[in-house]
């Protein structure tokens, strides 16, 4: 979510990470996630330096923290981590800084979450539930039976896509605008040039303009539980319309945090249990086992691969001397993985005990708002493709998107199998 680029060359890939001396290992190297080759570095780097020191990288020195526990004490710990100035391992450009309350501490943080948080609480799941299923049911229904298509397009972005306009109130015909506006804040590959750059800029304006007006059309009408209209009206947060860059901001987190978590746990599904089909067997003899494999599809994917954090003062952590001023990344695709903290765990087992234990949403403060909305909504998919499929194929391997922090995928291509044909 900032302007700085994590990209690498494809000749310095290297899928043997000792091969490279310990203090050269850069985990913000976001071909090594386009490759699937993270794991074994974040494998090494647990088992011989679990608090690790980048001192070289393309966005400046930063601490690598890999394991479970260690992740969960930084997580929690506020007064001596902060949020600001970013989420992200690289700091905002100067001239053009999106403040959002995840990158923000208490007691600005806490206000603003709260007046968004209603959009998503409990006592909003069961209006929810219904639509999700409705819409869930007619995207399935729609697909094309034994012919190859991409799954990421015509199901995990549509629905998704679909209920973030819901919770935005946004106009349904203009939906697209939102899966464009979350893609254009996180691909690696706007950062790589000044004119990749400006086009980003450029989009991201254009949401702010749009959003602008239908903030001005909330202001005006009756409170609802829309995001927008929640802002508006709430006495702490009304006045964010006159500070044009932070209404920006926390669109463009209320945007990516609602479409590509989802978005790509969804596509993960059918990742998993194609690369397992023992699990696949599991769960078609008993489909009650839907939570659990949620949560379990959760954590093996780990949408978000880490949040960073900034010391606010020199900290000693695991013998290591954290300086006033560093980065600090929290490695949560790491941490689902500590084999010393979770049994098997490069293991998809869609009936493992304490599933829900993992690091997906985060913990402390900034725990995931929308996890129950996210959750639900990957459980209702589920339960509407058993309804109607045997199978659903993959018939290539996915294709993942060039990021370190958002772990997806930009193609997943299936084939759907009948449950009268197999």
């Amino acid at each position: 979510m900032t302007d700085a680029t994590t990209a690498m060359n494809p000749d310095d890939l290297n899928p043997d990470p000792y091969a490279i001396p310990l203090d050269q290992i850069r985990m913000n190297q976001s071909r090594l996630f386009q490759n699937n080759m993270h794991g074994e570095y974040f494998r090494r780097l647990r088992k011989e330096d679990p608090v690790h020191y980048c001192a070289d990288s393309d966005v400046g020195p930063f601490w690598s923290i890999t394991k479970f526990d260690d992740i969960v004490k930084i997580d929690s710990n506020h007064k001596q981590f902060s949020s600001e100035p970013a989420i992200s391992i690289g700091n905002p450009s100067a001239d053009f800084t999106t403040p959002m309350f995840i990158a923000m501490d208490p007691p600005k943080h806490d206000v603003q979450r709260k007046a968004a948080n209603p959009g998503v609480a409990p006592a909003r799941l069961a209006d929810l539930e219904g639509l999700i299923r409705e819409r869930a049911g007619k995207i399935l229904d729609g697909l094309p039976i034994g012919e190859e298509f991409n799954w990421v397009d015509r199901v995990s972005i549509e629905l998704t896509t679909q209920m973030l306009a819901t919770l935005f109130d946004f106009p349904f015909e203009d939906r697209h605008l939102l899966t464009q506006w979350s893609d254009v804040t996180t691909n690696v590959d706007m950062f790589v040039s000044e004119e990749k750059i400006q086009e980003r800029r450029a989009s991201l304006r254009e949401c702010l303009a749009y959003f602008t007006r239908l903030w001005h059309e909330r202001a005006n009408e009756p409170p609802k539980f829309d995001f927008i209209s929640l802002l508006a009206h709430n006495p702490d947060t009304k006045d964010m319309i006159n500070n044009p860059m932070e209404l920006l901001g926390n669109l463009i987190l209320l945007i990516v945090g609602g479409n590509d978590t989802t978005r790509n746990s969804i596509s993960a599904g059918i990742v998993g249990l194609n690369q397992n089909p023992k699990e696949y067997d599991k769960l078609m003899a008993d489909p009650t086992l839907i939570p659990n494999m949620v949560s379990e599809i959760i954590r093996w994917q780990t949408p978000l691969a880490y949040m960073r954090r900034t010391a606010k003062e020199d900290v000693e952590f695991q013998g290591k001397q954290i300086k006033k001023g560093d980065k600090v990344v929290m490695w949560y695709v790491s941490g689902n993985r500590d084999e010393t903290k979770i049994e098997n765990a490069d293991e998809l087992l869609i009936d493992r005990a304490r599933a829900r234990q993992h690091m997906s949403f985060g913990f402390g403060i900034h725990r995931c708002m929308g996890n129950r909305v996210g959750e639900m909504q990957v459980r209702i998919v589920w339960e509407e493709i058993l309804k109607r499929f045997e199978r659903v194929e993959m018939v290539s391997e996915p294709v993942r998107v060039n990021s370190s922090f958002v772990m997806g995928y930009s193609e997943v291509m299936v084939r759907i199998i009948p449950k009268d044909k197999k």
